[in-house]
Protein backbone atom coordinates (compact mmCIF):
# COMPACT_ATOMS: atom_id res chain seq x y z
CA UNK A 1 0.00 0.00 0.00
CA UNK A 2 1.52 3.13 -0.84
CA UNK A 3 -0.56 4.94 2.04
CA UNK A 4 0.47 3.44 4.85
CA UNK A 5 -1.73 6.01 7.68
CA UNK A 6 -3.18 3.76 10.25
CA UNK A 7 -6.82 4.06 10.60
CA UNK A 8 -6.66 2.38 13.66
CA UNK A 9 -4.02 1.36 16.14
CA UNK A 10 -4.54 -1.36 18.60
CA UNK A 11 -1.84 -1.42 21.40
CA UNK A 12 -1.28 -3.98 24.27
CA UNK A 13 -5.10 -5.04 24.43
CA UNK A 14 -5.99 -7.20 26.69
CA UNK A 15 -9.38 -8.44 27.97
CA UNK A 16 -11.09 -11.10 30.37
CA UNK A 17 -14.72 -11.45 31.55
CA UNK A 18 -15.61 -12.56 34.88
CA UNK A 19 -12.44 -12.83 37.66
CA UNK A 20 -10.80 -14.64 39.35
CA UNK A 21 -10.05 -18.21 38.83
CA UNK A 22 -13.50 -18.41 37.03
CA UNK A 23 -11.83 -15.57 33.85
CA UNK A 24 -11.97 -16.06 30.86
CA UNK A 25 -9.10 -14.33 28.81
CA UNK A 26 -10.46 -13.35 25.60
CA UNK A 27 -7.28 -10.99 24.45
CA UNK A 28 -3.94 -10.90 26.41
CA UNK A 29 -1.34 -7.96 25.27
CA UNK A 30 -2.10 -7.96 21.86
CA UNK A 31 -0.73 -4.86 19.51
CA UNK A 32 -1.72 -4.88 15.72
CA UNK A 33 -2.74 -1.97 13.21
CA UNK A 34 -5.41 -1.46 10.41
CA UNK A 35 -3.93 0.81 6.99
CA UNK A 36 -6.08 2.98 5.38
CA UNK A 37 -7.27 1.16 2.28
CA UNK A 38 -6.86 -2.47 3.50
CA UNK A 39 -8.84 -5.51 3.60
CA UNK A 40 -6.98 -7.23 6.85
CA UNK A 41 -8.44 -10.50 8.86
CA UNK A 42 -8.09 -11.70 11.95
CA UNK A 43 -8.19 -15.55 11.48
CA UNK A 44 -8.05 -18.38 14.11
CA UNK A 45 -10.35 -21.13 15.71
CA UNK A 46 -13.23 -20.57 17.35
CA UNK A 47 -12.22 -18.89 21.53
CA UNK A 48 -9.16 -17.58 19.67
CA UNK A 49 -10.72 -14.44 20.32
CA UNK A 50 -11.10 -12.36 17.17
CA UNK A 51 -14.77 -11.54 17.79
CA UNK A 52 -13.26 -9.99 20.70
CA UNK A 53 -10.91 -8.15 19.23
CA UNK A 54 -13.48 -7.11 17.00
CA UNK A 55 -15.71 -5.96 19.11
CA UNK A 56 -13.26 -3.67 21.14
CA UNK A 57 -12.21 -1.73 17.82
CA UNK A 58 -15.80 -1.79 17.06
CA UNK A 59 -16.45 0.45 20.65
CA UNK A 60 -19.13 -2.30 21.65
CA UNK A 61 -16.66 -2.86 24.50
CA UNK A 62 -13.70 -1.74 26.27
CA UNK A 63 -10.59 -3.34 26.83
CA UNK A 64 -9.28 -4.13 30.18
CA UNK A 65 -5.84 -3.10 29.82
CA UNK A 66 -3.88 -1.03 26.84
CA UNK A 67 -5.45 1.46 24.35
CA UNK A 68 -7.78 1.50 20.84
CA UNK A 69 -7.05 4.41 18.12
CA UNK A 70 -9.27 5.07 15.72
CA UNK A 71 -8.11 7.63 13.21
CA UNK A 72 -6.39 10.57 16.10
CA UNK A 73 -9.52 9.36 18.53
CA UNK A 74 -7.81 7.09 21.78
CA UNK A 75 -11.66 5.63 22.09
CA UNK A 76 -10.65 3.61 24.74
CA UNK A 77 -10.67 6.30 27.17
CA UNK A 78 -13.52 8.18 26.04
CA UNK A 79 -16.74 8.20 28.33
CA UNK A 80 -19.52 6.03 26.93
CA UNK A 81 -21.79 8.77 26.09
CA UNK A 82 -19.31 9.86 23.35
CA UNK A 83 -19.33 6.33 21.52
CA UNK A 84 -22.16 6.15 19.88
CA UNK A 85 -21.31 8.83 17.93
CA UNK A 86 -18.16 7.06 16.89
CA UNK A 87 -19.75 3.86 15.61
CA UNK A 88 -22.10 6.17 14.03
CA UNK A 89 -19.78 8.52 11.89
CA UNK A 90 -16.58 6.35 11.96
CA UNK A 91 -16.99 2.82 12.06
CA UNK A 92 -19.11 0.61 9.39
CA UNK A 93 -21.14 -2.77 10.85
CA UNK A 94 -21.25 -6.12 8.73
CA UNK A 95 -22.66 -9.42 10.41
CA UNK A 96 -22.88 -13.16 9.84
CA UNK A 97 -26.94 -12.42 10.22
CA UNK A 98 -26.88 -9.41 8.28
CA UNK A 99 -28.74 -7.71 11.30
CA UNK A 100 -31.36 -6.27 8.97
CA UNK A 101 -34.29 -4.53 10.53
CA UNK A 102 -37.51 -6.86 8.36
CA UNK A 103 -40.26 -4.69 8.95
CA UNK A 104 -38.20 -1.94 6.93
CA UNK A 105 -37.75 -2.29 3.31
CA UNK A 106 -34.00 -2.08 1.48
CA UNK A 107 -33.87 1.21 1.11
CA UNK A 108 -34.90 2.37 4.82
CA UNK A 109 -32.02 0.01 6.31
CA UNK A 110 -30.01 1.52 3.91
CA UNK A 111 -31.22 5.19 4.75
CA UNK A 112 -31.08 3.82 9.03
CA UNK A 113 -27.75 5.34 9.66
CA UNK A 114 -28.53 8.78 7.76
CA UNK A 115 -31.65 9.40 9.32
CA UNK A 116 -29.51 9.32 12.99
CA UNK A 117 -27.01 11.76 11.73
CA UNK A 118 -30.13 14.39 11.04
CA UNK A 119 -29.46 14.16 7.22
CA UNK A 120 -32.14 16.24 5.06
CA UNK A 121 -34.22 13.50 3.25
CA UNK A 122 -33.37 14.61 -0.51
CA UNK A 123 -29.82 13.97 0.23
CA UNK A 124 -30.90 10.96 1.89
CA UNK A 125 -32.52 9.41 -1.03
CA UNK A 126 -29.94 10.74 -3.55
CA UNK A 127 -26.98 8.82 -1.21
CA UNK A 128 -29.31 5.74 -0.43
CA UNK A 129 -30.29 5.50 -4.15
CA UNK A 130 -26.84 5.86 -5.85
CA UNK A 131 -25.32 3.33 -3.31
CA UNK A 132 -27.88 0.54 -4.14
CA UNK A 133 -26.94 1.05 -7.70
CA UNK A 134 -23.23 0.62 -7.18
CA UNK A 135 -24.30 -2.93 -5.12
CA UNK A 136 -26.34 -3.92 -7.87
CA UNK A 137 -29.77 -3.45 -6.07
CA UNK A 138 -31.07 -0.40 -7.19
CA UNK A 139 -34.34 -2.49 -8.49
CA UNK A 140 -35.04 -3.70 -5.56
CA UNK A 141 -35.30 -1.05 -2.70
CA UNK A 142 -38.69 -1.33 -1.86
CA UNK A 143 -38.71 -4.94 -1.24
CA UNK A 144 -38.31 -6.35 2.29
CA UNK A 145 -35.42 -8.25 3.40
CA UNK A 146 -37.45 -11.44 3.76
CA UNK A 147 -37.72 -11.26 -0.22
CA UNK A 148 -33.97 -11.54 -1.16
CA UNK A 149 -31.62 -14.35 -0.71
CA UNK A 150 -28.69 -14.32 1.25
CA UNK A 151 -26.30 -12.65 -0.79
CA UNK A 152 -28.71 -10.12 -1.61
CA UNK A 153 -28.92 -9.26 1.76
CA UNK A 154 -25.23 -9.42 3.03
CA UNK A 155 -24.76 -6.58 -0.31
CA UNK A 156 -27.91 -4.48 1.59
CA UNK A 157 -25.74 -4.63 5.05
CA UNK A 158 -22.53 -3.57 3.05
CA UNK A 159 -24.63 -1.11 1.69
CA UNK A 160 -26.05 -0.11 4.98
CA UNK A 161 -22.13 -0.07 6.41
CA UNK A 162 -21.15 2.23 3.74
CA UNK A 163 -23.83 4.76 3.73
CA UNK A 164 -22.24 6.99 6.16
CA UNK A 165 -18.40 6.79 4.36
CA UNK A 166 -16.96 5.31 7.28
CA UNK A 167 -12.90 5.04 7.10
CA UNK A 168 -13.40 1.51 8.59
CA UNK A 169 -15.92 -1.41 8.29
CA UNK A 170 -15.91 -4.31 11.27
CA UNK A 171 -17.08 -7.86 9.25
CA UNK A 172 -17.84 -10.38 11.44
CA UNK A 173 -18.10 -13.91 9.55
CA UNK A 174 -19.66 -11.96 6.59
CA UNK A 175 -19.48 -15.23 4.08
CA UNK A 176 -20.30 -18.18 6.68
CA UNK A 177 -24.03 -18.39 6.12
CA UNK A 178 -23.70 -17.45 1.99
CA UNK A 179 -22.84 -20.06 -0.64
CA UNK A 180 -19.61 -19.70 -2.79
CA UNK A 181 -20.94 -17.91 -5.64
CA UNK A 182 -22.94 -15.05 -3.43
CA UNK A 183 -19.68 -15.04 -0.96
CA UNK A 184 -17.45 -14.36 -4.11
CA UNK A 185 -20.22 -11.21 -4.93
CA UNK A 186 -19.96 -9.90 -1.95
CA UNK A 187 -15.95 -10.38 -1.13
CA UNK A 188 -15.61 -8.39 -4.73
CA UNK A 189 -17.93 -5.47 -3.64
CA UNK A 190 -16.21 -4.84 -0.62
CA UNK A 191 -13.20 -5.20 -2.88
CA UNK A 192 -14.60 -2.77 -4.98
CA UNK A 193 -15.60 -0.31 -2.47
CA UNK A 194 -12.12 -0.02 -0.69
CA UNK A 195 -10.90 0.55 -4.40
CA UNK A 196 -13.23 3.62 -5.17
CA UNK A 197 -13.71 4.59 -1.37
CA UNK A 198 -10.72 4.17 0.04
CA UNK A 199 -12.52 2.12 3.10
CA UNK A 200 -10.37 -0.67 5.10
CA UNK A 201 -11.94 -3.24 6.50
CA UNK A 202 -11.10 -5.62 9.14
CA UNK A 203 -12.44 -8.79 9.16
CA UNK A 204 -13.04 -11.80 12.04
CA UNK A 205 -13.26 -14.81 10.12
CA UNK A 206 -11.76 -18.56 9.56
CA UNK A 207 -13.15 -18.94 5.77
CA UNK A 208 -10.35 -19.69 3.64
CA UNK A 209 -12.39 -18.37 0.73
CA UNK A 210 -12.41 -14.99 2.21
CA UNK A 211 -8.44 -15.56 3.46
CA UNK A 212 -7.39 -15.75 0.67
CA UNK A 213 -8.75 -12.58 -0.64
CA UNK A 214 -7.14 -10.48 2.17
CA UNK A 215 -3.98 -7.82 2.08
CA UNK A 216 -3.07 -9.18 5.13
CA UNK A 217 -4.11 -12.36 7.67
CA UNK A 218 -3.09 -11.96 11.33
CA UNK A 219 -3.21 -15.26 13.13
CA UNK A 220 -4.86 -15.82 16.26
CA UNK A 221 -4.89 -18.75 18.99
CA UNK A 222 -5.86 -18.47 22.84
CA UNK A 223 -6.47 -14.46 23.01
CA UNK A 224 -2.63 -13.93 21.57
CA UNK A 225 -1.18 -13.14 18.08
CA UNK A 226 0.16 -16.50 16.94
CA UNK A 227 3.53 -16.08 15.18
CA UNK A 228 3.55 -19.87 14.51
CA UNK A 229 0.71 -19.93 12.19
CA UNK A 230 0.31 -18.55 8.54
CA UNK A 231 -2.21 -17.97 5.96
CA UNK A 232 -1.48 -17.17 2.67
CA UNK A 233 -1.27 -14.38 1.64
CA UNK A 234 0.18 -13.08 4.66
CA UNK A 235 2.33 -11.09 2.91
CA UNK A 236 4.28 -9.35 6.73
CA UNK A 237 4.13 -9.19 10.45
CA UNK A 238 0.77 -7.60 11.38
CA UNK A 239 2.07 -6.96 15.09
CA UNK A 240 3.48 -3.39 16.59
CA UNK A 241 5.48 -3.89 19.02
Amino acid sequence: MENTSFVAVISHVSKAYGSGANAVHALRDVSLDVRRGELVAAAGPSGSGKTTLLNLIGCLDRPDQGSITLGAMQVSHMPASALPAVRRTQLGFVFQTFNLVPILSVFENVEYPLLLEGIPSRERRRRVGALLERVGLGDKAKRSPRELSGGQRQRVAVARALINKPTLVLADEPTANLDTVSGAAVLDLMSDMRRDLGTSFFFASHDPRLLSRMDRVIAMRDGMLDGRTTFAPLQEEACAS
